[in-house]
């Protein structure tokens, strides 16, 4: 067991193996301005998320636009015309430009989902809360992976 053991992490260590969330530095996540569109709230909760932080004195560091949509359309009604399903779609676009206003990365990250309505309206508003939350956790993620890459 030890042998397989030492062999695993010799094997680890020579490939060059490192976590996925681990970045090359902190200094992508420092931004000299960071600016909201769209749906303010979501965008302030992916942002806080993701732990961005402004540093206004720094004029050499890059600013990030996020730019946030939620939509919430109804997926399909029954013979009495009451919806039975929504689709709940959140939409990111990440933008990085240098202190000249120059693109240095742009990238839109996309997240959907559909459910059913419950008779319970509390249980549905519950319900979408918590989805929404699951979508933006993922975004969140693929944020990160953008960025370390």
């Amino acid at each position: 067991m030890k042998k397989i053991l030492i062999l695993i992490l010799i094997l680890l260590n020579s490939c060059g193996y490192q976590p996925l969330y681990v970045g090359k530095s902190n200094t992508e996540l420092r931004f000299n301005k960071i600016d909201y569109e769209g749906d303010k709230n979501l965008s302030r909760k992916i942002s806080s998320k993701l732990s961005f932080e402004e540093f206004t004195s720094d004029k050499t560091l890059n600013k990030l636009l996020i730019k946030s949509k939620k939509n919430k359309i109804e997926a399909s009604k029954n013979s009495k015309g009451h919806v039975t399903a929504y689709k709940i779609f959140i939409e990111v676009n990440l933008v990085i430009t240098d202190p000249n206003n120059k693109k240095i990365k742009d990238k839109v990250f996309s997240k959907d989902f559909l459910y059913n309505v419950d008779d319970d309206k509390f249980k549905t508003s519950e319900y979408q809360r918590e989805i929404e939350n699951n979508l933006i956790n993922k975004i969140v993620e693929e944020t990160i992976v953008y960025l370390n890459l």
